[in-house]
């Protein structure tokens, strides 16, 4: 099986390194693309800037995305993935600390699969990690080729 892909869109670099130590303890170990900032999912993405000359043939399987972001704010960047073509249909998981009723409501607005709010706890953020790898890496059926 494929080693699938999940890019992280998140700025902070305590929230990176918790979710990227909850999917390891989780035994989900998926290559990962991190993104620390809006701009730089979008480059990913689009393989412009930095990420010019990657294989835009392989797209992640999921796309894990704060709201509060550098640059450009984690609601445009959905705006943006469901705009085009080429990522309209990739899995986008909002995972933020906003409690905001209107960021819930404008992330499903825009297309977003799901809204997880961030546990303060570690073993509640573990669990909601490892919940969301078995669903969106294991049980969910892509439409996306990887």
């Amino acid at each position: 099986m494929d080693n699938k892909i999940i890019l992280l869109v998140e700025d902070n670099p305590d929230d990176e390194v918790l979710t990227v130590r909850a999917l390891k303890k989780n035994n989900i170990l998926n290559d990962m693309v991190v993104a620390r900032d809006g701009a730089e999912a979008l480059d990913y993405l689009f393989g412009a800037g930095s990420y010019a000359d990657r294989d835009m043939t392989v797209m992640p399987q999921l796309i894990l995305l704060d709201l509060k972001l550098p640059k450009i704010d984690g609601l445009e960047v959905l705006r943006r993935v469901r705009g085009d073509e080429r990522t309209r249909l990739l899995p986008v998981v909002v995972l933020t600390s906003s409690s905001e009723e209107q960021d819930v409501i404008e992330s499903y607005r825009l297309g977003a699969n799901s809204y997880i709010r961030k546990p303060v706890d570690f073993t509640q953020f573990t669990a909601a990690i490892r919940n969301l790898g078995l669903y969106w890496l294991v049980l969910n059926v892509s439409p996306i080729k990887y």
